[in-house]
């Protein structure tokens, strides 16, 4: 499944940005498969318990949503399950009660005070444990470890003429956004930092990213 809309398709490749370099072509795919297998040993067990903590809170640990990937491919981006069940329905429920908070909604698809997220759900998206099962999209190929973060459908409004950038290379677990300017939610900023990744990637700026990333973890910036 691909959403046709935001593909090259509709773009046309001239427009598409292409990643330069050796690096940006083949090595990061290579740097992307070493690094995950190399952690496997420790982030499965992790992964583990965090799904067992998940199943005692409610039918199942994963979740599963929509998001978009290289070239406009939906795929499944996965995550320890940190909300209630029947989550979308509360939340429609939640607008109908306070209509600001589907204001805030529209303007970075998260509210600063969500009801539906379960007390171990919160522990987990401040540290980003949550999105610990994303090294299987990373092996699969649907992700890469850095990169523009993952975004919903919805959310590519946000990005206008500088769709294209986005688009051109797979959505990563961790990136610029993520290390620097997270807490704020502003898309503006956002996407001019998913930009200049894009226009910049290369193998030392990757390993910086990474090497900042726990540190970011530490402070507790996820939402």
């Amino acid at each position: 499944m691909a959403f046709l809309d935001y593909s090259a398709k509709r773009m046309g490749p001239a427009r598409l940005t292409r990643a330069r370099g050796l690096y940006a072509r083949r090595g990061k795919r290579i740097f992307d498969l070493v690094i995950c297998f190399a952690l496997l040993p420790v982030v499965v067990p992790a992964i583990l318990v965090l799904w067992l903590l998940a199943m005692m809170t409610g039918p199942t640990g994963f979740f599963a949503h929509a998001r978009v990937g290289k070239n406009g491919k939906a795929f499944r981006c996965w995550k320890i399950r940190t909300m209630i069940a029947d989550a979308d329905d509360a939340l429609i429920k939640l607008f109908h009660r306070r209509p600001e908070a589907e204001a805030e909604w529209s303007k970075s698809q998260k509210l600063a005070d969500d009801p539906r997220i379960m007390p171990l759900g919160r522990a987990l998206r401040r540290s980003s444990l949550d999105e610990l099962p994303q090294i299987w999209n990373v092996i699969k190929g649907d992700m890469s470890l850095v990169g523009p973060r993952p975004v919903t459908r919805v959310e590519l409004r946000h990005y206008g003429e500088d769709l294209h950038h986005y688009l051109s290379i797979p959505p990563g677990i961790t990136g610029l956004w993520q290390i620097t300017d997270r807490q704020s939610g502003c898309y503006v900023r956002r996407v001019a930092l998913d930009k200049q990744y894009v226009q910049t990637i290369s193998f030392v700026g990757d390993l910086a990213i990474l090497g900042k990333t726990l540190p970011a973890l530490f402070r507790l910036t996820g939402r």
